[in-house]
């Protein structure tokens, strides 16, 4: 199929008026226009986003282990133009992680029609501070085991993109040298000083997860993890943009920090996404979604109640340059599990998942593999 007239976002991080065509599922002649094709009218075409830290939505959560909720998770964000996405754990039983990883397997082994594509897993715990525990079940709090993450990397067929830790924690920086060579090593929930986040950026970690939010707070004498991390050009920071977890100035302060090369836009999404006000359950806790806002029972802010496109828009109306939110939910994202070799842009040979929208983002259509949804 051939499609014209668009404004079409490129590997460039910009926008530029051409065509692309879809052969067998796949991106071709990206900016050649073809006179027997589609035409888009001067709509804005995006690559589909990459959410690389999704706990749930549609009352399914992908801690469940559920292959039934992972389908309707991940066609729930196919029809908001989220076409691949990495679902996270969550700080449980290692038994029950190897569930979750099993059903996942299943469905990023067969996706299922008109399905966003299951492309990792973030392992989102149990190697975690007390202290910032978050919305994360305490109880199932571990120290750094590369033995235990080796057997369910292992179990999953290496369907684990990103795993998290706490670097303060003891041997944190032996299980960064070791889990580097898998996959992403992030660094989360940490009551880290400079000095622990440091050391284990330098060991190889290059990924901080939900940037600000359990981590303590930049301080000029105590920079922390967040001063470690921005300093190391390696290191790319996740940040929710729901409007909620994070303050519009220091969504801003972030991307002038990190730069747009670094940012990655997430959801961290629960089961109550999408779903009207009321009780709900994370991680065998109680989470009550009240006017789009999920806390626990003691008042803890959980995860967020709404999807990445959404997060994206958001961070537009923030004042990040629309070209800059683009490249930070489906760029940047591919890049930290390791995809860009099939989505992430609009180039050829990619995987054709793709958005048309018009010039504030506002989604007319979306397409999976060059089929209309």
């Amino acid at each position: 199929m051939n499609f014209k007239n668009a404004f079409i976002y490129t590997e460039e991080f910009r926008f530029v008026h051409g065509g692309f065509s879809v052969e067998e599922g796949r991106f071709c002649d990206v900016l050649l226009e073809k006179r027997d094709a589609v035409d888009l009218g001067g709509a804005y075409v995006i690559p589909g986003l990459i959410d690389v830290h999704n706990h749930g939505n549609s009352n399914a959560d992908f801690s469940d282990g559920s292959y039934e909720g992972d389908v309707k998770m991940a066609r729930y964000l196919a029809s908001v133009g989220v076409t691949s996405f990495a679902p996270a754990t969550m700080t449980l039983p290692y038994a029950v992680i190897a569930k979750a990883l099993e059903a996942g397997l299943r469905l990023h082994k067969a996706p299922a029609p008109g399905c966003a594509r299951l492309l990792g897993v973030q392992m989102e715990g149990p190697f975690f501070s007390e202290k910032k525990k978050g919305a994360q079940n305490g109880e199932y709090l571990r120290l750094p085991d590369f033995a235990a993450f080796q057997s369910l990397y292992d179990g999953s067929e290496g369907l684990i993109s990103i795993v998290d830790l706490a670097p303060e924690l003891e041997g944190s920086v032996e299980f960064v040298e070791q889990a580097k060579k898998l996959c992403t090593v992030s660094i989360a929930h940490t009551d880290s000083d400079y000095e622990h986040a440091k050391a284990a950026i330098d060991a190889g970690a290059t990924h901080l997860t939900h940037l600000y939010n359990a981590m303590p707070p930049i301080h000029h004498r105590k920079p922390g993890v967040i001063g470690a991390a921005s300093e190391n050009a390696a290191v790319s920071a996740e940040v929710i943009c729901d409007g909620i977890h994070v303050h519009p100035s220091s969504i801003r302060m972030a991307f002038r920090l990190f730069g747009a090369d670094r940012m990655v836009l997430i959801s961290d999404a629960l089961r109550c996404c999408g779903m009207p006000d009321g009780e709900y359950e994370l991680g065998g806790q109680q989470v009550f979604l009240a006017q789009n806002v999920a806390r626990l029972a003691d008042g803890t802010i959980a995860g967020s109640a709404t999807n990445l496109y959404d997060c994206m828009r958001n961070a537009v109306r923030f004042g990040i340059p629309k070209e800059d939110a683009i490249r930070a939910a489906t760029w940047n994202p591919a890049r930290q599990i390791h995809a860009l070799d099939r989505v992430g842009s609009i180039s050829n040979g990619k995987l054709a998942d793709f958005v048309v929208c018009d010039a504030e983002l506002n989604r007319e259509a979306v397409y999976l593999g060059g089929n209309l949804l």
